[in-house]
């Protein structure tokens, strides 16, 4: 018998459209929860468990939020699993399961506002010019920061891509981003042409002839030497190891280059209703974090230009930064 956490978990994948990162990550939080409020591995039975919840008091919940606290969670996480608590709470209350629901007053902790790390568009402009030695791998690597820095996806949606969901005539890709939402992203020229170089020499990649490759089985874009589907921690890889080439910056990830892309499309001019759509985003509001960049940026082109932003001595200098001089955008 399906124990209500069992359902709570389909009730997301199935009429929520929850992503399997999202389930594995609810999934662990309510795991750890059971363990804090049964505290005996040997009772785990369901219907312990059951018995558990339907008596578990809101102090309970306080408490184990203040324990994950104390054992140095960051924030972000607290604020994640108190998340998946009152979500599930929430449901088994509605559906019946649970008489009254002990986390409806339940307060997420706010998340402190950072600033996304990005490298600049100089670094960037370096990174991409490193060309390809004409090797399968150096031309896959160069297919895939082109291909993010040129769409802003997100890595899980870079590796499930597949050959069909390019569209070389159009210039855009289809992704499946959060919640199992479609969305259409175009690319530029410089990827396009990257990722027919990447194709055209993709089977070269594969170093045993006997493996199975990807691309016979379901056309995956980007392979592993063994033929396989690529893997969200060999892109990472690949991308720490180049944005250490050309940048100091202390976060390497690929989602730098996904906060690359949304903050250098913003200080050219684009609208960030159309960067919310390009990046999948499901409010306005998660898009809204690139405007704090874009604010640093108007300040540094404001103490540079403006007469009486600097100090007389300072004022002396010529109006306009060789940046603007050379066509950027404001």
């Amino acid at each position: 018998m399906d124990t209500v956490i069992e359902h709570f978990l389909k009730y997301l994948k199935v009429e929520r459209n929850a992503s399997e990162h999202t389930l594995e990550a609810y999934g662990r939080d309510l795991d750890q929860f059971i363990q804090f409020i049964i505290q005996d591995p040997t009772s785990l039975s369901p219907e312990r468990i059951e018995e558990c919840l339907r008596n578990t008091e809101p102090l309970t919940i306080r408490l184990w939020l203040g324990t994950l606290m104390e054992g140095g969670l960051g924030r972000a996480t607290i604020a994640r699993k108190a998340a998946s608590i009152r979500s599930f709470f929430k449901y088994a209350h509605r559906r019946g399961y649970l008489d009254q629901n002990p986390a409806q007053l339940l307060l997420i902790p706010k998340q402190a506002k950072r600033i996304p790390t990005v490298i600049s568009e100089n670094e960037m402009e370096n990174l991409l010019s490193r060309t390809s030695d004409g090797t399968a791998w150096s031309n896959q690597v160069t297919a895939i920061l082109e291909l993010f820095y040129s769409t802003g996806i997100r890595l899980r949606e870079l590796v499930s891509l597949n050959e069909g969901d390019v569209d070389f005539k159009q210039q855009q890709i289809s992704v499946i981003g959060k919640g199992q939402k479609q969305r259409i992203v175009p690319f530029g020229i410089q990827a396009q042409k990257a990722l027919i170089q990447h194709l055209e020499t993709r089977r070269l990649l594969i170093e045993n002839e006997s493996y199975q490759p990807a691309i016979e089985k379901d056309n995956a874009v980007f392979l592993t030497k063994k033929g396989k589907r690529i893997y969200p921690r060999l892109v990472q890889k690949i991308v720490k190891e180049r944005i250490d080439e050309v940048s100091e910056s202390n976060k390497k990830s690929p989602h730098v280059l996904r906060h690359s892309f949304a903050t250098h499309m913003l200080n050219a001019g684009a609208d960030i209703r159309m960067i919310k759509e390009f990046l999948g985003h499901s409010s306005l509001a998660a898009t809204q974090i690139y405007t704090h960049t874009g604010v640093e940026h108007l300040k540094r082109i404001h103490e540079q230009s403006h007469p009486r932003a600097k100090n007389m001595e300072q004022s002396k200098q010529p109006l306009y930064s060789s940046k603007l001089e050379n066509g950027d955008s404001l």
